[in-house]
């Protein structure tokens, strides 16, 4: 592993053990500063990551608004700027905390974390301005939005204590939410969705609790992942793999507070991936779904009933309509799903009535509707409505098969008929 730098600790109390760690982490160029002096330091050498080390909790706010200042200042890619925070409670400032008691290797390991975020957001920068300089007239490059990333996050609760509802509620209030009553669907939901954080209620044992962070630590797939844990932290868990794990205590309320910031950072890397996806593709990938952009689907469809023509191979359509009543996050985890779920070759679209249509080469009726069933059965048992107390969102999905005299136009028409594969 290795350290970009420069790297600013702010502290006016030097921790050697930090120190130690970050240089043994292939750090360079680390800057100390005192925090009276930290803001004529972040503007002096440009970190690409900041921690505020030391062990104050609550900085003084004049030299705590000029710091922040000197940081919002700064150009992109995205500076990490971490806190080192006391009580299982949120970070005093706008900054992403980390418990006070965690081992220097844990810190070390979410900054390198958090360095990947700031390479990943520079890689997209770059090539999206190289794009744009070499694209035909009339193409457009798919830029990053600039909306918060907690309007695509999903938060996973697990818990069955008597605070679980609160807990759940306050999650709901900021991010997308899975609600989990046992560890085996947590890891269901983990396997299956875009998870951007974990909350571990009460109401598991201690042995519970550590067999799953144990399974989590050893899975690479989460080794960022934030995970909010409100019973005691198992002794045995390596928080050196599982960099993202934070001890989290108080009211809902303040709970979600804490993990908030961690849990904006990993969807903003997963926004970020899609970006890079959809760049891949020159702009054929939708990056908000990770499948085709209308445009790009109204493209390659002739293009596949024209293939599947010329190959004498068979061809088939399923369209997947989502309830009208259902959120924007909602139908943007189903093409998630979705987008999870096609084959190899196959290619599908979101409209923007939420509408999924997925095109599957070399398939008759048959194969399409046992195919079409176990998407839809999948969205059935992973999504749940909103409103009428969380019911599983059921699809209406309709399948048809290529015919010798189907035009594109024709095809998509047909696919309403009523030739149904029922979600089982």
């Amino acid at each position: 592993m290795s350290l970009p730098g420069p790297i600013l600790i702010i502290s006016d109390h030097p921790d050697r053990k930090l120190a130690g760690a970050l240089a043994g982490g292939g750090a360079s160029a680390v800057v100390e500063s005192g925090l009276a002096e930290s803001a004529a330091a972040v503007a002096r050498i440009r970190p690409v990551a900041i921690l505020l080390a030391g062990p104050e909790p609550v900085p003084q706010r004049l030299f705590a608004d000029q710091l922040m200042a000197a940081i919002d200042a700064l150009p992109a890619p995205f500076v990490p700027v971490m806190m080192r925070v006391k009580d299982g409670g949120p970070a005093s400032l706008d900054a992403l905390p980390i418990d006070f008691s965690a081992p220097a290797g844990q810190v070390v390991a979410r900054l390198a974390a958090m360095l990947r975020v700031r390479t990943l957001h520079a890689t997209v920068l770059q090539r999206i301005a190289a794009m744009q300089k070499t694209v035909p007239t009339g193409v457009t490059v798919p830029t990053l939005p600039d909306s918060d990333p907690l309007d695509e996050a999903t938060v996973l609760v697990m818990g069955r204590g008597r605070h679980y509802p609160e807990l759940a509620a306050a999650v709901g209030e900021r991010a997308g939410l899975i609600g989990a009553l046992s560890p085996e669907n947590a890891a269901r939901y983990l396997n299956l969705r875009d998870v951007n954080g974990v909350i571990i209620g009460d109401g598991f044992g201690p042995s519970t609790v550590e067999v799953f962070l144990t399974a989590l630590a050893e899975d690479s797939r989460f080794g960022d992942l934030p995970v909010g844990v409100v019973p005691d932290l198992p002794v045995a868990v390596d928080r050196v793999r599982l960099a993202g794990i934070e001890p989290v205590r108080g009211k809902p309320q303040e709970i979600v507070a804490r993990l908030m910031p961690l849990v904006r950072v990993h969807a903003f890397a997963a926004r970020l991936r899609r970006h890079a996806a959809s760049l891949d593709a020159r702009g054929l990938v939708d990056p908000l779904t990770g499948l085709f952009s209308p445009a790009a689907f109204d493209y390659g469809l002739p293009q596949m009933i024209a293939d599947c023509r010329k190959r004498d191979a068979a061809m088939s359509i399923a369209r997947f309509e989502l309830p009208s009543a259902l959120s924007p996050r909602l139908c943007i985890d189903a093409a998630r799903l979705v987008s999870r779920l096609i084959r190899p070759g196959d290619f599908a679209a979101q409209q923007a009535d939420g509408t999924i249509t997925v095109v599957m080469a070399g398939a008759v009726l048959h194969q399409c509707h046992v195919a079409a069933r176990r998407i839809a059965s999948v969205i059935r048992s992973t999504l749940m409505c909103e409103h009428d107390g969380g019911v599983p969102v059921e699809a209406a999905v309709t399948i048809a098969a290529l015919r010798p005299t189907d035009s594109p136009h024709s095809l998509l028409a047909r696919v309403s008929e009523p030739e149904r594969a029922a979600a089982e």
